[in-house]
């Protein structure tokens, strides 16, 4: 088992310091958080996206994503509207500015990501995404670590 947990630890400190580099340079190029950077792609790339939507793609509580998608209105890079079939939902939408940032901020997490991983070789890196896609579908399939 010290194998499996020894894989478990690994994949938590590079997802880790991935993302805390990530978000360092996001926030001193664009002025955004990598998290701030994942709500506006998620927004983007699902048509008619509401809070649930990403609260389930992220795996986090509604609240959090309720209270993070506030701020991207407050810093004018989202907006609600209201559902066209539920008025007492709300569907998001970027700005033109919200655009704008997401589309500025692509290359730098591209770039960066790109660089901190150029050690591995790039079959090796093509095995590794293999396998994490197959292991993340298998655990959304069957809902694991949704919050509760």
């Amino acid at each position: 088992m010290r194998h499996v947990t020894q894989t478990f630890t690994d994949l938590v400190r590079v997802e880790t310091r991935l993302y805390n580099a990530v978000n360092a340079r996001l926030r001193a190029e664009r002025g955004l958080g990598l998290g701030q950077f994942e709500l506006l792609e998620v927004i983007d790339r699902v048509p008619g996206c509401r809070v649930l939507d990403i609260a389930g793609e992220l795996a986090i509580t509604v609240g959090a994503v309720s209270k993070a998608v506030d701020r991207l209105v407050t810093a004018g890079w989202c907006r609600r509207v209201a559902h066209p079939q539920d008025r007492r939902s709300s569907v998001l939408r970027l700005t033109p500015e919200g655009e704008t940032q997401l589309a500025a901020s692509r290359p730098a997490v591209e770039s960066e990501l790109a660089s901190l991983t150029a050690a591995v070789a790039p079959d090796d890196l093509a095995r590794i995404a293999s396998v994490l896609a197959t292991l993340r579908a298998t655990l959304e399939a069957a809902s694991h670590g949704q919050p509760g």
